[in-house]
C-alpha cells in the first residue's frame, strides 16, 4: 500500500469516526423526544481498483420496527375506544347510584314507596302525606336525572367527534406536508430523519383517533389507510372528512333520522354501513356512546318511568281517575301517550294538583287525584292501593322490558346492575387493551435510545479514531523522514 494510500485510508476513518459520533449525540440528545427514532450511521468498504480502500458513509438510517409500530398503533387505537366506552358506563352506574346510596334510583323508589306505607297508618297526617310528595317528587327528578345525563352524554360525544375531526384534517395536511419535504430533502441529498420523525408522531397521533395503516409510496412519501380500508391520503393532497356537529340532542334525535350528521368524504355523506371503516379508535367509540349504548339506556328508563306512571294511573288504584288520565305522575303535567315513550324519563313530574306550592292539595294523595272533597281523613284506602301497585309483580307496562311479571324495584334493580355489569365489562376489556398498548409501547421504547449502549459506541468511536488519527501521524512522520533525507 502506498502511503497516500494510507493517508486516503485513515481519513475515510477519521471521517466515519467523527460522523459516527455526531449520530451518537444526536442519539443521546433526543433520547426523551416523542416520536424520535435512534439513528445507525450506515457504513461500507470503500475498494479501489488500483491500491487504497477505506470506509465509505452511506448515510444515517433510522433504527426502526415497522411492523411493532403498526402494532403499537392498533394497540393505542383499542385502548382509546375502550377507555372512552368503559368512562361512559362508569358515568351511567354513578348515575343510577348503587342500591347503599341513598340518592339511587333504588333508594329513592324505596324512599316513596316507604313514605305510603307510612301514611298508610295516618292518612290523616299532612307531614306523612308531605313526604309522599317529596319522596315522589325526588323520584321524579332521579329519572330526569338520569335522561339528563343521557342527554349530556350525547352531546358530549358529538362535540368530541367535531373535534376529533377537525384534529384529523388538521393532522392529515400536516402529513401532506411532511411528505413533501421529505421528498425535496430526499432529492437534494440530505438526511430527512427528522422530518421522517415529525411524520411518526403526527400519524401516532391519526392512529389514536382512527386505527391506520401506513403504506410506503415511492422518494419516502407515505399513504395512510383506515384499517377498515378507507383512503385518507395517497398522493399530494389528503381526504377532507367532514363532520356537522349539533348544538342540542334530544332522545328523539338519531342519525337513522337524520337529525345527526355522519361523516363524509370529500363531500360525499357516509351511510352507516360505510361508517366501518372508520371503526377502531376513540372516534368510533364516541359514535358508539352516541348513537347506540345512551340511546340503549335511554329506552330502558324511559320504560321504566312509563311503568312507574301507569301503575298509579290504572284507574283500580285510584278510583277518581277515568282511564287515560295521569295519576300521581304526568308526562309534563298531561297524559303519557303510549307513542310518545320515548324521553318520557326527561318528561315525567309529579302531579301539580297534589302540590301545594303549585296550588294543589296534600289530601289528594289520600282520596284521590280528582276527588270532590277531602272526604274521610281516616280512610287509607287509596294509599293502600299505591302501595299495592308499587309492589306488584306484573307484566312492565313497556314492551322494551320484556313481558316476564316483575316489580318495580326489581326493574330498577335490573336496570341500575345493568349498568354496573355494563362498567365491569368495559373496564376488562379497557384494562386489557391498555395492557396490551402499555406492553407494545415498551417493546417499541426498548428499541429507543439505550444510553448505555451509546457510551459504548462512543468508545468503539474514539478508539477508532484514535487508530485512524495515528496512522496520519506516523504517515506525516514518514513524509517528514523523506523529505529531511531530500
Amino acid at each position: 500500500m502506498s502511503l497516500s494510500s494510507a493517508i486516503s485510508n485513515a481519513l475515510s476513518g477519521v471521517t466515519a469516526a467523527t460522523r459516527g459520533t455526531e449520530v451518537v449525540s444526536t442519539n443521546v440528545a433526543n433520547k426523551s423526544v416523542a416520536g424520535y427514532a435512534r439513528r445507525e450511521l450506515d457504513l461500507s468498504s470503500r475498494v479501489y481498483a488500483a491500491n487504497g480502500g477505506g470506509v465509505h458513509v452511506d448515510g444515517v438510517r433510522r433504527a426502526i420496527d415497522a411492523g411493532l409500530l403498526a402494532d403499537n398503533r392498533l394497540a393505542q387505537a383499542s385502548s382509546a375506544r375502550s377507555d372512552a366506552v368503559a368512562a361512559f358506563h362508569l358515568s351511567m352506574e354513578t348515575a343510577f347510584g348503587t342500591a347503599n346510596n341513598n340518592a339511587s334510583l333504588t333508594s329513592q323508589l324505596s324512599q316513596f314507596d316507604a313514605a305510603i306505607t307510612s301514611a298508610t297508618s295516618r292518612p290523616d297526617s299532612e307531614v306523612r302525606l308531605n313526604a309522599v310528595l317529596e319522596t315522589a317528587q325526588s323520584l321524579a327528578g332521579k329519572i330526569n336525572g338520569i335522561s339528563d345525563t343521557l342527554s349530556a352524554a350525547r352531546l358530549t360525544a358529538d362535540k368530541t367527534i367535531a373535534k376529533s375531526v377537525q384534529s384529523l384534517n388538521t393532522a392529515l395536511e400536516r402529513v401532506a406536508e411532511l411528505n413533501r419535504q421529505i421528498t425535496v430533502t430526499t432529492a437534494q441529498g440530505r438526511d430527512a430523519s427528522s422530518l421522517i420523525d415529525a411524520r411518526q408522531t403526527t400519524i401516532d397521533q391519526i392512529s389514536a383517533i382512527v386505527p391506520v395503516q401506513e403504506v410506503l409510496r415511492e422518494n419516502g412519501r407515505v399513504a395512510l389507510f383506515t384499517k377498515g380500508g378507507a383512503t385518507l391520503l395517497d398522493g399530494t393532497r389528503p381526504l377532507t372528512i367532514g363532520f356537522t356537529a349539533s348544538g342540542t340532542i334530544t332522545p328523539d334525535m338519531t342519525a337513522e333520522n337524520g337529525a345527526l350528521s355522519l361523516l363524509s368524504l370529500n363531500g360525499e355523506p357516509l351511510d352507516s354501513g360505510e361508517m366501518a371503516a372508520f371503526s377502531g379508535g376513540s372516534l368510533a367509540a364516541q359514535f358508539q356512546i352516541r348513537d347506540k349504548l345512551a340511546p340503549e339506556y335511554q329506552t330502558q328508563i324511559d320504560a321504566l318511568a312509563r311503568d312507574l306512571y301507569q301503575r298509579l294511573a290504572d284507574p283500580a288504584v285510584d278510583t277518581t281517575l277515568t282511564a287515560g288520565q295521569p295519576g300521581i305522575f304526568t308526562d309534563s303535567q298531561a297524559a303519557l301517550l303510549p307513542a310518545n315513550e320515548l324521553g318520557f324519563a326527561g318528561r315525567i313530574a309529579v302531579s301539580n294538583s297534589i302540590s301545594p306550592d303549585q296550588g294543589g292539595d296534600l289530601w289528594r294523595i289520600r282520596t284521590g287525584l280528582n276527588a270532590a272533597d277531602q272526604g274521610n281523613v281516616g280512610d287509607s284506602s287509596t294509599l293502600v292501593r299505591l302501595g299495592a301497585a308499587l309492589a306488584a309483580s306484573q307484566a312492565p307496562a313497556s314492551a322494551q322490558l320484556g313481558t316476564t311479571p316483575r316489580t318495580l324495584l326489581g326493574l330498577a334493580s335490573e336496570l341500575a346492575s345493568t349498568a354496573a355489569s355494563g362498567r365491569l365489562r368495559s373496564e376488562t376489556v379497557a384494562t386489557q387493551d391498555r395492557t396490551q398498548a402499555d406492553g407494545l409501547r415498551t417493546a417499541l421504547l426498548a428499541q429507543g435510545v439505550d444510553t448505555d449502549a451509546e457510551m459504548e459506541a462512543l468508545l468503539a468511536l474514539e478508539r477508532a479514531y484514535a487508530a485512524n488519527a495515528k496512522v496520519l501521524q506516523t504517515a506525516n512522520d514518514m513524509l517528514d523522514q523523506i523529505l529531511r533525507l531530500t
